[in-house]
């Protein structure tokens, strides 16, 4: 898959839903949207759109319970996060906070670029059936086209001081965005970046397969207060169940 229409699907699974939903409005048509409750629930992603069938016929969907895990002794990745964030984005499934180009992850050789992190409550993954009161995804892309996540659990404890800054800029309102500049990136990640590595999906449709998926080991922290203020834009759960493991195991 190329790039560009790489970009496009991830575009898509984020933000169509809301221009769908307009134009609908407009034409008087009535098509059930992707989302995390009612006919539009996680369950009945396959059958909504022919572009989802990943969703319900995939074999290595995310998010898993974190278990089963493989000692490969896995190499230090290389984190050169230096670019800018842009804005905040309120899309109607998540907080989304965008990046200029030039931060990038290396895996398995391969330089990722950061396009945009953002966040899930509950957390989608699950560490030993643990679940996390938020977690975030760090989404990259190579030039080639290929899907790299990092993704950082959140515990409740200390204030979190990255985060104060997005949620002070975080839009009350589906379809709106503000101007968010935070210098580096890497300042979300804890200190420590041991993590857990499995191959899986995007969480959101149309759930494309193929994703590097880089979880840390250790959390982050944000406190009470910053967790209901999150639960309360959002207004509902915005996790996609776990989904089998099947043959795969984690590596660690």
């Amino acid at each position: 898959m190329k790039i560009s229409t790489l970009s496009y699907i991830l575009s898509l699974a984020l933000f169509a839903p809301l221009y769908a939903n307009d134009a609908a409005a407009h034409t008087g048509e009535h098509k059930i949207h992707w989302g995390y409750e009612g006919a539009g629930a996680p369950a009945n992603w396959g059958k909504l759109d022919p572009k989802y069938h990943m969703c319900s016929e995939g074999v290595n969907q995310s998010p898993i319970n974190i278990d089963r895990l493989l000692d490969a002794k896995l190499p230090e990745l290389t984190y050169d996060y230096k670019s800018a964030s842009k804005e905040v984005v309120n899309n109607g499934h998540a907080i989304q906070v965008n990046f200029e180009g030039g931060s990038t992850v290396e895996v398995d050789g391969i330089k990722f670029e950061l396009k945009q992190y953002h966040f899930h409550s509950p957390s989608e993954n699950n560490i030993n059936g643990k679940s996390f009161p938020l977690e975030a995804h760090f989404v990259h892309l190579s030039k080639d086209g290929q899907i790299a996540v990092v993704a950082v659990m959140f515990e409740e404890g200390a204030k979190n001081d990255i985060l104060e800054k997005i949620w002070e800029k975080m839009p009350m309102e589906p379809g709106k965005k503000a101007d968010l500049k935070l210098d580096n990136a890497l300042e979300l990640l804890p200190k420590d970046h041991d993590y857990y590595r499995f191959n899986g999906s995007l969480t959101t449709p149309p759930c494309t397969e193929g994703v590097r998926w880089i979880v840390l080991k250790k959390p982050a922290t944000l406190s009470k207060e910053q967790i209901e203020k999150f639960k309360k834009v959002m207004g509902h759960p915005n996790n996609r169940p776990l989904q089998p493991l099947d043959a795969r195991v984690v590596i660690e």
